[in-house]
């Protein structure tokens, strides 16, 4: 079967919701085993555990802050336990996203970017490569975001945070490369999800009015694209970024 991670262990963060969430329903319908790991919301973090075993997907819950060296060993440990060794890593979790005037910004919002977007993936990548070295295949996938491609303004932080990523994902994919390990990086549009739900409808419209393929991009289409970075068939394909948002970014 094409696309399939039978026998396969994929970490994905922040998965409880939103992208996360479907990211990791479909890897785990491909036949991957997936925790469901979250930080804050145990409520919703049920909710959604109860999905991923309705699908029939093999899983388990671990709370753990992914941006923490304690976090990622916690949510690894468990994983290692309960499911076997990593062999994807999804880093996907995210915080809020600030909109405003560089004047506005303060040091502490920049290093909670670089926090979710440089040292999470730094953390995961380095605690899950030497299983991965040693079996000789692995795939760390990068969620990264069109408002670095797009040089999006008053977004000065989260496109410098993202910016760091794509750079580091870059070197990484050459690095890792003679070991079996690929690094590539999906860069949604604006997929609206769960928190957007009181974005102003304007603010939407002006959005859509620029997408090329005239229609909102869905979870599912970046699910897809995590899928196939993520499988054998993509194992010539490194240290790329796929933009997602329906031609939007046609360079």
């Amino acid at each position: 079967m094409a696309f399939s991670l039978s026998g396969r262990v994929a970490l994905v963060t922040g998965n409880s919701t939103g992208l996360g969430k479907a990211i990791g329903l479909r890897l785990g319908k491909a036949g991957a085993k997936v925790p469901v790991n979250y930080a804050n919301n145990k409520a919703r973090a049920e909710r959604a555990l109860a999905e991923y075993k309705a699908a029939g997907i093999e899983t388990l819950l671990v709370r753990a802050d992914v941006t923490t060296q304690d976090g990622v060993e916690t949510l690894f440990a468990n994983t290692e336990v309960e499911l076997g060794n990593v062999d994807i890593i999804v880093a996907n979790a995210t915080c809020e996203q600030s909109v405003k005037p560089i004047e506005q910004y303060d040091w502490e919002t920049y290093e909670r970017m670089l926090d979710f977007f440089v040292k999470s993936p730094f953390l995961l990548t380095k605690r899950a490569l030497p299983k991965m070295k040693a079996r000789g295949w692995g795939r760390i996938v990068n969620i990264t975001s069109e408002v670095f491609h797009r040089s999006v303004s008053s977004m000065s932080a989260y496109a410098a945070a993202k910016g760091g990523q794509i750079g580091w994902s870059r070197s990484l994919a050459r690095e890792l490369g003679p070991f079996g390990i690929t690094v590539n990086m999906v860069a949604p549009g604006w997929i609206p999800v769960e928190r957007h739900d009181h974005d102003p409808q304007q603010l939407k419209d002006d959005y859509f009015a620029l997408i090329p393929v005239r229609r909102w991009g869905v979870p599912q289409d970046i699910a897809d694209a995590v899928l196939y970075l993520a499988s054998d068939e993509a194992s010539f394909v490194t240290g790329q970024t796929l933009c997602v948002n329906g031609g939007l970014t046609p360079w």
